[in-house]
């Protein structure tokens, strides 16, 4: 039988056109790499980047709404530097209780989705 070994990519909306504002946080603020999309998709807009082994693509909607609950959780290396380059960066960030050993936090993409950063204790 055959079984799934992991997630390739984790897809979320952003507004048409709102590439350049995607790039400067994702790329600019959480410092993922973007992926070039391939040419036959790039024609859509949206962007992708790089999430360690998966990926997370952007998206272009025109019928755009944020996502307030459904949201991905990236991974952290050094959360509390992190969390604080993000604060001196002007972002909003929610410092979210503990679960599990994870220290977590929320920020919100320049679109309004929700972002959880987490880092195992």
């Amino acid at each position: 039988m055959a079984n799934i070994t992991g997630i390739d990519h984790v897809q979320i909306a952003m507004p048409v056109g709102a590439e350049d504002a995607a790039r400067a946080f994702y790329n600019g603020v959480l410092g993922l790499p973007e992926v070039p999309k391939p040419a036959h998709l790039a024609v859509r807009g949206g962007a992708w980047f790089q999430c360690g082994s998966a990926q997370l693509h952007l998206g272009a909607d025109s019928a755009f709404q944020p996502a307030k609950k459904v949201h991905p959780a990236l991974i952290v290396a050094g959360f509390d530097a992190f969390v604080g380059a993000l604060r001196g960066a002007n972002v909003d960030v929610q410092i979210e209780e503990m679960v599990d050993g994870l220290q977590r936090a929320t920020v919100n993409d320049p679109f309004g989705n929700k972002v959880e950063l987490i880092e195992q204790r």
